[in-house]
């Protein structure tokens, strides 16, 4: 076989590869909930906690891929993205709370001793108008802060300041009791969705399961965004954005758009979280998690959309021993798990894999 032969041969092989694991995996998830259902006594059943535990990582990997449509291609570092799933996570707990409470009042409020709900709780008892509030929550938001500082062109080091400064800023907001969100104690104690018992095994597998569609139409959509004509424009803009203005481009619409959509996908996120981990307060906004998310995609390899996905199963998988085993050392090694990657993984793991797979 010639030089040129072998080298197409070696280059079809990866992006099959690739196809085959991920087709794999996407067995393996689609089959977590079939097995959840079986009895107890089956040596194949996949618990409760195995369920939630790979469900929040995917929901936490539905954050990556949104970070990463931001930075990997536009260029935008944002250190706020908790807020969105928080705010998304809140929209579905107002929701959650009031199929609890029934015709009452949540019970922290008549803890506090509260006579009527909040005028922005108007309508949270429909499933509809709670999912309008998951979408809408984060997406205004996105919209009013990126129109401003895209209009007054901040980006780089000042741009992620401000997004953290914004969630920082939320979280105090909402751990405060008079703003109506149960204060550092959040919303918890949920019964039902849509009149299912929410911690039945038909309701834990029917929310895995939508999860994991969310999962793929959110890669799917990220793909066919990246391969687009507007991708190649943000990838333009990620790395010469005056040269872009020059060419005639408007670079505010471009930002605007693709923040807006990841901030919604970062709601919607939170919106499945919710009901399967059972809690949403405000320790969900605190900058931490938001950097935990940075992280998730920069060791993953960001402008990929496969890579942060790794990055936040490897991350998270990591949290969940750690946080047992050493808990007081996981920031630590977090911290340090950056640096390591900074200064040797620039390109993350799957670049580190795409090098071996050349070599």
């Amino acid at each position: 076989m010639n030089q040129p032969l072998l080298l197409s041969a070696t280059q079809k092989a990866g992006p099959r590869l690739t196809i085959v694991i991920g087709g794999l995996l996407l067995v393996l998830l689609l089959a977590l909930p079939l097995l959840s259902l079986l009895p107890a006594q089956s040596p194949l059943q996949v618990s409760a906690y195995t369920l939630t535990l790979v469900g929040k990582i995917l929901c936490y990997a539905i954050v990556a891929l949104a970070l990463d449509l931001v930075w990997g291609y536009a260029g935008l570092l944002s250190l706020g993205h908790g807020l969105f799933f928080a705010l998304g996570g809140y929209a579905m707990g107002m929701y959650l709370m009031r199929e609890a409470s029934g015709d009452q009042l949540p019970a922290f409020m008549t803890f506090l001793s509260w006579s009527e709900l909040p005028w922005y709780w108007t309508g949270t008892n429909h499933f509809l108008w709670a999912l309008c509030l998951v979408v809408l929550a984060p997406g205004l938001l996105a919209l009013v802060f990126g129109f401003f500082a895209f209009r007054s062109r901040i980006k780089g080091v000042y741009f992620s300041i401000m997004t953290q400064a914004l969630t920082f800023a939320a979280m105090l907001l909402f751990f405060r009791n008079e703003t109506g969100f149960g204060g550092n104690n959040g919303f918890t104690n949920f019964r039902s969705i849509l009149g299912f018992g929410i911690t039945e095994p038909g309701t834990r597998a029917a929310l895995f399961l939508a999860t994991v569609l969310l999962l793929l139409a959110s890669l799917y959509s990220g793909w066919r965004l990246a391969r687009s004509k507007f991708g190649r424009v943000l990838t333009a803009l990620r790395d010469a954005e005056n040269r872009l203005m020059f060419c005639g481009y408007d670079p505010r619409g471009f930002k605007l758009f693709v923040w807006v959509l990841s901030a919604v996908l970062c709601g919607l996120a939170g919106a499945l979280y919710v009901p399967q981990v059972g809690i949403i307060n405000p320790s969900e906004m605190s900058p931490t998690n938001s950097i935990e998310a940075a992280v998730w995609v920069a060791l993953g390899g960001r402008g990929t959309l496969v890579g942060p996905l790794l990055g936040a199963g490897l991350v998270n998988g990591m949290k969940s021993w750690f946080t047992v085993a050493f808990p007081e050392y996981w920031l630590f090694f977090l911290g340090a798990l950056f640096i390591v990657v900074t200064l040797y993984l620039p390109k993350g793991v799957i670049g580190l894999l795409k090098k071996r797979g050349e070599a």
